[in-house]
């Protein structure tokens, strides 16, 4: 499909235009971020952003029944409604049990509510990296609210709090001291705290130590505790009213929250993202890494970069295969010039698009003038190992 018949589609609002945009940022295709560019623009004629609530915490907490109910309540209120479900991948295959189409079926007649579900692919932080560009596309579609559910998250995970308004952080009973253990990270970027499963045993007594350790937790910030129900919906509709007092008491313009979102932890704030080695032959290099016990998290050809590219986990970093389609391409020099070996090491960055003016203002050598689109449809641009010290780097857009 063209690129400019696929943004009148989208902003036509077809549901099946949303699924194929959604899948070509997924895939890193070449034209990707033209793509996203002009979700960007159909966004702006409809006047801005919708709400992005982020729905997160720990396995088992009752995500998804919680988001199902969620999306209940908003479609009596005749809000269109877009969901972006993030499910943990394997290590071994790189696939996942994509569980919310299995959750949410009874929305599948009901054109007002979309739901995409996609693999974490290994990524940290709780969501993959096409999640952001996900949530444009469903909003250039001209949902009015989009719900962004992570894969269950420990206490670092906090990359959901840089994409979207307003964090909801599910806590349940019978936590004990695990509060504890979280406050020192996801517990900080919450906007609203809902205690579900509160028709167990021990539901007060969270509430009361969330209260209790607000001037710790949140840096003298009130986050409110709602108790809610997820398979019943008690407690949802005073949870949706509290996400929109929340995010209607934000000093910050809805349309701009999420771009500085929680600034003092995440914007302009570096992390070792991945370390680039090129290779001549990704299954003959693997064995090596797999002997050491590291997982290979799947290969995917990226066409318009000229390469096969295999991610493996390493804590909360990865290490990047890279084996050339061809001689006449980027890692293909690479090989014949120097052989194998590092190519280049790669930063996630929250606020790449502020990252990337700063540089440029700041007269660093970039290598590219725009911010591409890669594998799982992850934004990037590189700088010349001449401004590095002699080490060709890459940023890469954190929380996607």
């Amino acid at each position: 499909m063209a690129l400019e018949a696929m943004l009148g589609r989208l902003k036509a609002g077809e549901v099946r235009a949303v699924a194929r945009a959604i899948s070509f940022v997924e895939r890193g295709e070449a034209e990707a971020e033209r793509l996203l560019a002009g979700c960007r623009s159909l966004i702006e004629e409809r006047g801005g952003r919708g709400l992005r609530i982020g729905v997160t915490g720990a396995p088992g907490a009752g995500k998804s029944s919680l988001v199902d109910q969620m999306v209940r309540l908003l479609r009596v209120g005749g809000e269109t409604v877009g969901v972006v479900a993030v499910d943990p991948s394997s290590p071994l295959t790189g696939g996942a049990l994509l569980g919310d189409r299995i959750r949410m079926q009874g929305f599948s007649g009901d054109d007002g509510v979309l739901i995409r579900s996609m693999a974490s692919r290994g990524v940290a932080g709780g969501v993959g990296r096409a999640a952001e560009g996900a949530c444009l596309v469903m909003e250039a579609a001209g949902r009015d609210i989009v719900i962004v559910e992570t894969v269950g998250v420990g206490q670092d995970e906090v990359a959901v709090s840089g994409m979207v308004d307003v964090v909801v952080l599910v806590l349940v009973p019978g936590m004990g001291d695990e509060v504890q253990a979280l406050k020192a990270g996801v517990m900080e970027v919450a906007d609203v705290f809902c205690v579900n499963k509160a028709d167990r045993g021990g539901a007060e007594g969270v509430e009361a130590e969330l209260v209790a350790m607000q001037g710790l937790v949140a840096g003298g910030r009130a986050v409110p505790v709602v108790k809610t129900v997820g398979t019943t919906g008690d407690g949802v509709a005073d949870l949706i009213h509290m996400v929109r007092s929340v995010a209607g008491r934000s000093a910050i313009p809805i349309s701009r929250k999420r771009d500085v979102a929680h600034p003092d932890l995440w914007h302009g704030r570096l992390a070792l993202d991945h370390l680039g080695i090129a290779v001549r032959e990704i299954d003959a290099a693997r064995g090596f890494y797999e002997g050491l016990g590291l997982a290979v998290n799947g290969v995917e050809t990226v066409e318009h970069e000229g390469v096969r590219v295999a991610m493996i986990s390493l804590g909360t970093s990865r290490i990047e295969l890279l084996e050339a389609l061809s001689a006449d391409t980027t890692i293909g020099r690479f090989l014949d010039r120097r052989g194998e070996g590092l190519h280049h090491v790669a930063l996630r960055v929250e606020g790449i698009d502020a990252m990337f003016e700063r540089l440029k203002t700041q007269g660093v050598r970039l290598v590219s003038d725009a911010i591409r689109v890669g594998a799982g449809g992850h934004r990037y641009f590189f700088v010349h190992p001449a401004s590095t010290g002699g080490v060709l780097m890459e940023l890469v857009e954190g929380g996607k």
